[in-house]
């Protein structure tokens, strides 16, 4: 049995190890706080959610499939967390019950099996009624399928069959071996029979004539005879305890793929219950693909910020349809990082199969996506700041393939504007002959304006948004590059609250 709920195909694979460029994609998108707002403390969704995401598909398809479960989910939240409790009370149950028991002995592989398949069927005739009670709620593909395979497979005349099985691997009535006589009398070829139907009732066994049978008893002290016994039963039944093993392992199989495959949409409940509760609106967005250039947005904001701070924040607005770079420039600490991390996120959390923080969203699917944002001056550092920029560039450079989307974020500031404009301008356009689309974020005027001035049909021009009083209202909208990012407000911020620190200065200088 398969669940096929997050592919249509396929099982998904969460252990498998992902790129090498994941760990700067957290760090520079802060997913962290995605993650944990979807475990809500459980390791284990935490971890597949963080797989799901990082993997994300580039499979249109895919993305729409996963989408429609996701949306079932949103409207069937008790029934799914209720399947999903399923596969944790089957992994609770086996660490009660099996936990530390290993043996190499058929009788025992084969008392353990009967005694797990027997509390793997209680739960599966659980699955069973939930299936045959709710599955006409739900509408899409994948779970219309998972329903159909339950009450498919899980027929009344399975169970029946299974517990008949069970019952009869239990030996009550001892065990029924034939062996062929080998070299040396020895027996061999020891092959368990079914026992002949008795259809007798009890009274009837009682009192009929009783067949004539070979026999003998061990003495109760014959240990050796007992474990030659036990020998005879074991290579009897050796075949039968590893199929019924096998068995077990299946259902254990498939048990452990549902939770997987169930846990990241629990965690998108998770998620979307903290939204919800935020008043923050959410979108499934409209995949495109990725030799196409697609992106629109409204309402567009960074859920990890809005996550940070437990609330509503503002969002943005834009069309960017047929762009490979699109510049951000503007006042400082106008929005930009921002606005920046939204679009990644965005992204990310649409390959993925979740839905956006946005109220609207519409983009081509990438087939990686890498981030290269500016990193604090570190102590450790064995070389300069510009040094370790290009270092990080040079990798992605060997990673990143066409189609992908890059977010840069104040790259090649380090050194003055000429050469800073000069490496990012390089840079750029190689990238863009390679296909790869880029939202580059830059207080670097030569660099942006140098493209803006080009009047290329692929770019696009954003601005931080800045009011004349100097307040920012935070929306990033279109706008050409300007000379100043309006520092003098910051300084007169911080500066122009504090005039004796200034004073103490020049008395500082005077002196």
């Amino acid at each position: 049995m398969k669940a096929f709920l997050m592919f249509p195909e396929q099982d998904f694979d969460w252990q498998r190890p992902l790129l090498p460029h994941h760990q700067p994609l957290i760090q520079d998108l802060e997913l962290n706080t995605l993650f944990q707002a979807m475990a809500q403390d459980d390791d284990y969704i935490f971890e597949v959610s963080k797989k799901a995401v990082l993997a994300s598909t580039r499979d249109v398809d895919v993305i729409r499939y996963r989408q429609s479960i996701l949306q079932d989910c949103l409207n069937n939240t008790a029934v799914v967390r209720a399947i999903y409790q399923i596969p944790i009370e089957a992994i609770l149950n086996k660490r009660r019950g099996w936990m530390g028991i290993y043996t190499s002995y058929p009788s025992g592989i084969l008392n353990s099996a009967v005694e797990m398949v027997q509390m793997f069927m209680e739960l599966l005739k659980k699955l069973k009624q939930i299936a045959n009670t709710h599955a006409g709620q739900f509408q899409s593909e994948g779970f219309a399928r998972f329903f159909a395979m339950i009450q498919t497979e899980l027929n009344d005349d399975y169970f029946s069959l299974v517990q008949d099985h069970l019952k009869a691997l239990k030996f009550r009535d001892g065990v029924l071996l034939s062996a062929t006589v080998g070299r040396g009398n020895e027996g061999t070829d020891y092959v368990l029979r079914q026992p002949n139907d008795n259809d007798q009732n009890w009274l009837e066994r009682v009192f009929s004539p009783k067949a004539p049978v070979y026999s003998f008893r061990l003495h109760p002290r014959d240990d050796h005879g007992a474990r030659a016994v036990a020998d005879l039963k074991n290579r009897g039944i050796n075949l039968v305890a590893n199929a019924l093993a096998q068995s077990s392992d299946h259902i254990d199989s498939f048990f452990k793929m549902l939770r997987a495959e169930l846990a990241f949409y629990v965690g998108c409940l998770n998620l979307a219950d903290q939204l919800k509760q935020m008043g923050a609106p959410t979108a499934f967005p409209v995949p495109v693909d990725s030799t196409e250039r697609r992106h629109t947005y409204g309402g567009l904001y960074d859920l990890c910020l809005a996550l940070t701070l437990k609330q509503n924040i503002i969002g943005n607005d834009g069309a960017a349809d047929g762009k490979d770079l699109v510049m951000i420039t503007g006042a400082n600490q106008g929005g930009k990082s921002t606005f920046l991390r939204s679009i990644g996120l965005a992204q990310l959390m649409m390959q993925c199969g979740l839905f956006v923080p946005a109220d609207s969203f519409r983009a081509n699917v990438c087939e990686a996506i890498f981030t290269h944002f500016k990193r604090e001056e570190d102590a450790s550092m064995t070389s300069g700041k510009l040094d370790e920029e290009l270092s990080r560039m040079s990798l992605i450079v060997d990673a990143i393939t066409p189609h992908s989307m890059l977010l840069f974020n104040e790259s090649f500031a380090a050194t003055n504007e000429r050469e800073g404009s000069e490496i990012g301008r390089q840079i750029i356009s190689a990238l863009l002959e390679k296909r790869i689309k880029i939202f580059f974020v830059t207080h670097l005027y030569e660099l942006a304006h140098g493209f803006y001035r080009r009047g290329m049909a692929n770019a696009f021009f954003l601005r931080a948004e800045r009011q004349e009083d100097g307040e920012r209202t935070f929306k990033v909208t279109r706008g050409s590059p300007l000379q100043t990012s309006f520092g003098i407000d910051l300084y007169n911020n911080i500066f122009g609250k504090d005039q004796a620190s200034l004073a103490n200065l020049s008395n500082l200088r005077e002196t």
